[in-house]
């Protein structure tokens, strides 16, 4: 089979729409697992120890089975007992969770590298435990960890489609749609392959800047 660029074209719109669909997955999903992460990282730190326990084994059993798995149990297994979630949210939703889990062991490696010194200054100029945490340690916490976190936002837009398993339209499945309607699969698949591939490209550039500019900073 020949490639065709008049039917590049023809498609090129559907794809964009589902490329943009996929950005947003991640983007969303990624903002989610950032606030998650750092509530599940907080709590297993400072919580009372019951709570702590509970927090790990969330993380961990979360981390432990299939992204693929959680996106199922939240689009077919939940409307079972009443919650029911449009697909574009639920694959948001288990990226989030997903990768919150991940972001939650990087900013408590990153918390803990805070000096404890930063810890008894916050207390001898009494500070509240809020107070001590937006001012003074996460400040100092989460600059390090944004070229950690920027990688697994690269994982993250590269397991997108796996929502096409939910029904969610993004660029895996508006290409299989396409490819199954017309029974061309080289161009489709193809171009998958090319918007992934530039994509990824752009974020490496983008983390590797990150990298140095925090780099310089430590320096300093």
């Amino acid at each position: 089979m020949e490639w065709d660029w008049n039917f590049v074209w023809e498609i090129m719109p559907t794809l964009l729409e589902g490329l943009k669909i996929t950005i947003l997955a991640t983007v969303f999903g990624a903002a989610l697992a950032a606030i998650i992460g750092l509530v599940f990282a907080i709590l297993r730190m400072t919580a009372p120890k019951p709570i702590a326990k509970v927090t790990g084994f969330i993380v961990e059993f979360i981390r432990g089975t299939p992204l693929l798995v959680q996106l199922y149990f939240i689009f077919f297994v939940l409307p079972d007992i009443g919650v029911r979630l449009p697909a574009m949210l639920a694959g948001i939703i288990g990226l989030g969770l997903h990768y919150g889990t991940y972001a939650a062991e990087v900013y408590r490696a990153g918390i803990e590298n805070v000096p404890r010194g930063q810890w008894e200054a916050a207390k001898a100029t009494n500070l509240t435990g809020r107070q001590t945490w937006v001012h003074v340690i996460l400040p100092q916490a989460i600059p390090p960890m944004i070229p950690a976190l920027a990688n697994y936002l690269i994982a993250m837009f590269k397991e997108t489609p796996l929502l096409s398993a939910i029904t969610v339209l993004e660029l895996m499945n508006q290409a299989k749609s396409v490819a199954n309607s017309s029974y061309r699969y080289i161009e489709p698949m193809t171009l998958v392959g090319v918007f992934f591939l530039i994509m990824s490209l752009i974020s490496v550039v983008f983390l590797r800047w990150l990298e140095e500019r925090y780099a310089q900073v430590e320096e300093r």
